[in-house]
């Protein structure tokens, strides 16, 4: 039986080895694909600070020249009317003849862009369209009536760009008698 034993002992103490230099071996290539997965990480990373910052730059950029197209075609419409102040032989006609030039041009670049004016006299009193500047007791327009426009109030694609500063109606106070009307500045 020693014999038996022995043979049966001597192939397993290699097969025991044999495992040990296995695990050896799989902890090493474990190593190994850990190493791979931490440098491809950092390459991950890497690339994307680089994204993030190439990001920030255009984004940068943009907002440095994102009214460029803007500018370009106001450029001709300004360089008209410096040349309509410039001119040599001026005169109220041609002075005025140029500026009307110059509005239709404008208004043109207004009508390209989207850009609308605002209709507020005679309307109904808007706040997300309109911005009171006072109210006038009136008995011949409703309550709330725009009565007076101080200032023009403009669309950009249907989104108010600037509200319409204005005037608006409000009903004689029973108390007022024969007053016509009385300014509340708000």
């Amino acid at each position: 039986m020693n014999e038996g034993e022995s043979a049966t002992e001597e192939p397993r103490i290699k097969t025991e080895a044999d495992i040990i230099q296995e695990l050896k071996d799989q902890l090493q290539a474990k190593e190994d694909e850990l190493k791979e997965e931490r440098n491809q990480v950092l390459r991950v990373r890497a690339e994307t600070d680089n994204f993030k910052k190439r990001l920030l730059k255009e984004k940068s950029e943009l907002s440095l020249f994102a009214n460029e197209k803007l500018i370009k075609e106001l450029l001709p419409i300004y360089e008209n009317m410096e040349r309509a102040l410039t001119s040599p032989d001026i005169n109220i006609r041609s002075l005025k003849e140029g500026v009307q030039m110059i509005f239709k041009q404008f208004t043109s670049f207004l009508e390209k862009e989207k850009i609308e004016t605002i209709v507020a006299l005679g309307e109904k009193f808007d706040p997300s369209r309109h911005e009171a500047l006072k109210q006038i007791e009136l008995d011949t327009h409703d309550e709330n009536t725009v009565v007076e426009e101080y200032s023009k109030g403009y669309l950009l694609h249907g989104r108010v760009l600037l509200p319409a500063r204005v005037v608006i109606s409000k009903k004689n106070a029973p108390s007022s008698g024969q007053g016509n009307s009385e300014i509340t500045e708000l």
